[in-house]
């Protein structure tokens, strides 16, 4: 049996708040109780909207909650050479595509709606086929699903790779689950690997990590389970391990909304200079 690796991920755009608290907390106590490893990393890959002075705060949240990591903490900011490497991977075998489409281009798309009324646009793949513009002119790079799904062994065999997944969330998937195809081009679509500034796109960076960190157990919120089918996607094309998946409840505000940093959800940092301890949090986060 493998060692529990598990990991706590944040990016620092913002302050940490409960829910942050709740995700950390249960990856820590998971790794700690089956005597593995607990990392953090810090998603700091869109280097224009984060912040040292939020890494910062965020150690000294994690040790005011009495969270302690393993090893060096790894920041993305340093890793960009492994993701274009994975990225060329897919590109050299025909997987990826330019996009000069603009969000406005989309608007008008079939959409997925998301937690607290966001909208996720599928995109049409009006660029898909086009050749790479030539220039400087900025482009996104895009992964081209059907031949993802054809480099796998096509729609009617993709199901062979599948994850697992643990749930606390009511409705929640349990068990195991396999991908499907249909489900992907339809919720996922031609999704972006590499954004027209450059910066690599969260679902890329993250399975390359947690590979490169022998990641077991990925614990997250429930908001962010529609990704898992995206990251078994990447991880079968590159042939990279797959963790299993605990998506936890949401934790929200006494009015019921989701808490988000953009929506400046009260911040550890208020509540420990309000006075409050780290038990009070486990208390109220029902992990006293």
């Amino acid at each position: 049996m493998s060692e529990t690796v598990e990991r706590f991920a944040p990016s620092p755009t913002g302050h940490l708040h409960l829910g942050h608290a709740y995700s950390a907390i249960l990856a820590h106590d998971a790794a700690r109780r089956a005597g593995g490893r607990f990392l953090l990393r810090i998603e700091d890959v869109d280097t224009t909207r984060s912040r040292d002075s939020f890494v910062q705060a965020m150690y000294d949240d994690l040790h005011w909650l009495g969270l302690s990591w393993d090893g060096a903490v790894i920041r993305q900011s340093d890793r960009r050479a492994v993701y274009e490497a994975a990225l060329a991977e897919l590109e050299a075998r025909g997987l990826v595509y330019a996009c000069t489409c603009s969000r406005k281009d989309i608007q008008a798309v079939a959409t997925a709606p998301q937690e607290g009324g966001e909208v996720w646009p599928v995109y049409p793949g009006t660029c898909r086929g086009r050749a790479r513009p030539e220039g400087a002119a900025p482009y996104a790079l895009r992964l081209d699903m059907a031949r993802a799904l054809d480099a796998l062994g096509g729609a009617e065999t993709v199901g062979r790779f599948g994850y697992n997944e643990i749930s606390d969330a009511p409705g929640a998937g349990q068990g195991r689950h396999v991908l499907d195809a249909a489900d992907l081009v339809a919720t996922a679509g031609d999704f972006v690997l590499s954004r027209k500034d450059g910066v690599i796109a969260y679902h890329l960076a993250v399975v390359v990590d947690d590979a490169a960190q022998e990641v077991t157990h990925v614990t997250r919120a429930l908001d962010l389970a529609s990704s898992t089918p995206v990251h078994r996607l990447l991880q079968a094309l590159l042939s990279l391990p797959t963790p299993i998946y605990r998506h936890h409840r949401i934790i929200r505000d006494s009015a019921g909304k989701r808490l988000a940093k953009r929506d400046a959800a009260t911040s550890l940092v208020q509540l420990r200079r309000a006075g409050a301890t780290a038990l009070d949090i486990r208390q109220r986060l029902g992990l006293g």
